[in-house]
């Protein structure tokens, strides 16, 4: 019974190992928990009743490669060739 209270799966030794597992996890979970806030701040300024133009104009620039005919559009030189 006192092997199993410091060798076994609960026991003594075992206890810093899930210490350090715990505290990994935390930082995950906070990392996790960022990122789930992050992007629902997105889909909210990406409501359709009430769409950010900021956004809206930036997932146009992003995805579909368009311009405001206002604006000029400056292309760089890719650096790896």
């Amino acid at each position: 019974m006192g092997g199993f209270a410091i060798a076994g799966p609960s026991g003594l030794l075992a206890w810093s190992e899930n210490l350090r597992l715990r505290d990994q996890r935390q930082a995950q979970l906070a990392e996790l928990t960022a990122e789930r806030d992050m992007l629902r701040n997105k889909v909210e300024l990406l409501d359709p009743e009430s769409a950010d133009p900021d956004m809206v104009g930036e997932l146009l620039r992003s995805q579909l490669n368009v311009v405001h005919p206002d604006e000029v559009m400056i292309r760089l030189e890719d650096p790896t060739d």
